[in-house]
């Protein structure tokens, strides 16, 4: 969402917007909704619109377009690309996520013909587009505030409350008014506004932002509205559990991120992730897509770069998160160019894109996702085996199968190369390294070199 989004999860006071606080425990969820058959090999990949270009536009980011098809993105998250609020604004361009106007394109990123010429730029190279929408509030200066101020939610005083989180926690968004749910005709006007994008830009779905804050019995009416207008739509919930598969096909991995970030940087060892995976096959639908991330807006701005977070550790880090079981892949704007700034939130500071370029490392990793079946996303895929292993406390290693075909990876967060001995593959014999291409024969036991900070990726 926007400042201080994150810090709560890491512990700290300061209140933030835009990420969750500890997760509750949840049933699990039974059912999720039918996933559109594109989405199944799926990369996306988030445009940050303000910090793209030097211009800030809409129409510059089209010369983006080729290179992102080329680096293998299949869904493009743009940011809020509406008009932001003036009353109660942060910093001197305002907050993405203060929306002055659902239906209208701020004038400082273009018109919307720019925005429906970028569609067709990313839909003519066979890419989706999905806009970040922010239903759980508008600005202070949002036109409903004056036409509709029964929309939103009173402060015992009478006066408009400011919004809060995805855990109905206060929150310092004091740039932004919490609508009020409970009003039919409100439900009735978001999913209209919503349709709007759809049916006059041709977008393939939403991201939508603390989607916790709004009722889940909305997101039920919403989707069966919105898959009326497009039977292929795609929907992001920026929320973690797992009632949001009935209505979204994909939430937020922060729980796994944060693990990362604390294996990464060796707060805790690396078979911590044995039980987040365990948690996750009990919990969350066979057929969920989790999004599983090195970065976003919200950790980059707030918490810092992947470098600062994860340091080396961030490439086996990201090979997790494009391999694991339920996940797929999140690219961040600048990613591919090793960007090591935290992007300012209010103001203009423009992407370095003459950065050390590692585009090959995940291009490799999203043809590996978009070529071998077993990383297919949900229930598609194949299901997570671990693999055991000794000769080095920072290894950790599964393997994937779907029919014939199996992904073996193996990673190594530790600081020097190891050979790990490993045990228990089930599907003994010939594989390929990804990265050398070289045939390697493999037992059901047997070692495997890892460089440090490094992985290795076998398919068969």
């Amino acid at each position: 969402m926007q400042i201080f989004r994150s810090l709560r999860l890491i512990g700290l006071a300061v209140l933030v917007a835009g990420c969750h606080a500890a997760p509750r425990v949840e049933p699990a969820a039974t059912a999720s909704v039918r996933h559109a058959e594109w989405t199944r090999r799926a990369v996306i990949y988030e445009v940050n619109v303000r910090q793209y270009t030097p211009e800030g536009t809409l129409s510059a980011i089209r010369a983006h377009v080729p290179r992102l098809k080329a680096l293998g993105v299949d869904i493009l998250w743009l940011m809020p690309v509406q008009p932001i609020g003036v009353k109660n604004r942060k910093g001197p361009l305002g907050s993405y996520y203060s929306i002055a106007s659902y239906t209208a394109v701020n004038p400082e990123f273009g018109t919307l013909d720019d925005f429906k010429a970028l569609v067709a730029d990313a839909h003519a190279q066979g890419m989706r587009v999905i806009l970040d929408w922010v239903p759980n509030h508008t600005s202070f200066d949002h036109p409903w505030i004056t036409a509709h101020p029964d929309w939103y939610v009173h402060k015992p005083d009478g006066s408009i409350s400011n919004a809060r989180d995805n855990e109905n926690h206060d929150t310092d968004w004091t740039d932004v008014a919490e609508l009020d749910y409970d009003n039919r005709d409100l439900r009735a006007a978001m999913i209209g506004e919503m349709r709007w994008w759809l049916e006059r830009t041709g977008i393939d779905g939403f991201r939508c932002d603390v989607a916790g804050g709004v009722p889940d019995d909305f997101w039920a009416d919403a989707r069966a509205a919105l898959t009326a207008a497009r039977p292929d739509l795609f929907m992001l919930a920026e929320a973690e559990g797992p009632r949001f598969h009935a209505a979204f096909d994909m939430t937020y991995g922060w729980d796994l991120h944060h693990l990362l970030n604390d294996v990464a940087s060796g707060k805790q060892p690396v078979g911590a992730l044995d039980a987040y995976f365990a948690r996750e096959d009990s919990l969350y639908p066979r057929d969920a897509y989790r999004m599983y991330f090195t970065s976003n807006h919200d950790e980059n701005s707030w918490n810092g770069t992947e470098f600062e977070r994860m340091g080396a550790n961030n490439v086996p880090a990201y090979v997790l998160a494009a391999t694991a079981y339920h996940g797929m892949p999140l690219l961040y704007t600048g990613q591919e160019v090793s960007m090591k700034k935290r992007l300012r939130f209010f103001e203009k500071d423009t992407v370095d894109w003459s950065g050390p370029s590692v585009a090959a490392f995940y291009r490799s990793l999203f043809d590996l996702k978009h070529t071998q079946p077993a990383l297919a996303n949900g229930d598609a895929g194949g299901r997570q085996q671990r693999i055991a292993t000794t000769g080095g406390s920072g290894v950790y290693a599964y393997a994937r199968t779907k029919g014939a075909n199996t992904v073996l990876v193996a990673l190594n967060f530790g600081d020097a190369p190891v050979t790990a001995s490993y045990t228990g593959l089930g599907a003994a014999g010939e594989y390929t390294d990804w990265a050398s291409r070289a045939k390697i024969a493999l037992g059901a036991s047997g070692i495997l070199p890892i460089p440090a900070h490094g992985y290795r990726v076998l398919v068969r």
